[in-house]
């Protein structure tokens, strides 16, 4: 089921304290908690900057969009145009006429920045770039992405209405590896190859991933960098430990090295600051008396899984829930209204609640119903 996006935890005084204590070079950075979507860490993150690369994360996203819907698969096979060829800067050197699965062209976009392999995927799905690019800007808006505009699939452009901000970059990757985890199995790639069949014959071509903390920080998942003269050296980098992660975006780096350790600082700093509570505890949800309806009872269930991020060392164990559930209902009952929710508490203070959805649609019983059930049941001659 989808996690619906929660309302971001922000403490002014807590993030002043942790500004003094980080130093991060670079002039727009953030730290968010996966699961939760706790800002842990700010740095002019609204700020608007052209992104990069960074923006074949919103690509990426829309891809898995489509996949999940089904209007397009992995092994489909997409024909690269004369405009996805002729895009400059990191390519995979797609010709004009080449067929590659969609499944080859992730790894293309993930692993090399492959801007061929963006737009080549933009039109597959959009029949151009620019329709994609409306899309994707819609999609931003979904995401309540306020200080984002695209105006190319893969980051190319060095137009001032290209940009989007640290924030929102955490967002948009937020909502690709909570949805898509999957994502991981391309983004984790050090090296591969693929191979090129066009006029000229067949050839290898080897993939090397840009983000060098694969290799150089634990934990390390993705997600995705960029560079240009105009955006410097920019990075969304997810990692995971002890079943908490993470996404450190920097935007506009001095140079690469910056970038990097900039991005593992805060990874650092988050992973020594959080535990992550979540309720795996089966909760014994009791019926619910219909009252009124074709059928006397129904059920219900979590709309989604609890999440809590402690980063102050509270004993998560003393954690409480409770149900607040009426014991009927009057029908008609729609399938995944909300019936209750169950509250947490910690330490006598509510932390957090989910809504509990009905499990099925119960219909009003009419006359017809009633005088049916009588006939079944004997009562009239």
């Amino acid at each position: 089921m989808r996690i619906e996006a929660k309302e971001f935890i922000h403490n002014e005084a807590e993030k002043t304290a942790e500004a003094a204590s980080l130093e991060i070079e670079s002039p727009e950075a953030i730290l968010m908690e996966a699961a939760t979507g706790t800002v842990l860490y700010e740095k002019n993150a609204h700020d608007r900057r052209s992104p990069a690369s960074v923006t074949k994360i919103m690509t990426t996203l829309l891809i898995f969009e489509a996949l999940e819907k089904g209007t397009i698969s992995l092994q489909d096979e997409v024909v690269t145009s004369a405009h996805a060829q002729s895009m400059g800067g990191s390519q995979v050197f797609l010709e004009e006429g080449e067929k590659q699965t969609v499944d080859t062209l992730l790894k293309c976009i993930l692993v090399s920045s492959g801007n061929d392999a963006s737009v080549s995927m933009a039109e597959y799905i959009a029949g151009s770039e620019s329709e994609f690019v409306q899309l994707m800007n819609r999609r931003a808006a979904e995401l309540g992405m306020k200080d984002t505009h695209f105006e190319d699939c893969c980051g190319l452009t060095d137009s001032d209405g290209h940009y989007t901000s640290a924030y929102d970059i955490a967002v948009m990757s937020r909502e690709l590896i909570t949805r898509f985890p999957k994502v991981h199995d391309y983004t984790t790639i050090w090296m591969d190859t693929i191979t090129h069949n066009a006029y000229r014959g067949s050839s290898e071509f080897g993939l090397s991933n840009t983000n060098k903390l694969l290799r150089g920080y634990d934990g390390c998942t993705g997600l995705k960098t960029g560079s240009t003269s105009k955006a410097l050296f920019c990075i969304s980098a997810t990692a995971s430990r002890g079943g908490i992660e993470l996404i450190s975006v920097i935007m506009a780096g001095p140079d690469s090295k910056t970038r990097f350790r900039n991005a593992a600082e805060l990874l650092n700093y988050g992973f020594g600051k959080c535990r992550l509570y979540r309720d795996e505890e089966p909760l014994g949800l009791p019926q619910i008396c219909v009252k009124r309806g074709i059928q006397q009872e129904t059920s219900c269930h979590l709309q989604q899984e609890f999440s809590y991020l402690d980063t102050q060392g509270k004993n998560l164990g003393a954690i409480e829930r409770t149900i607040e559930l009426a014991d009927e209902a009057n029908a008609p009952i729609e399938k995944n209204a909300i019936a209750g929710k169950v509250i947490y508490r910690l330490e006598g203070k509510e932390i957090g609640s989910v809504n509990l959805l009905y499990d099925e649609d119960i219909p009003r019983a009419g006359y017809l119903y009633w005088l049916q059930k009588i006939i079944k049941e004997g009562t009239l001659s």
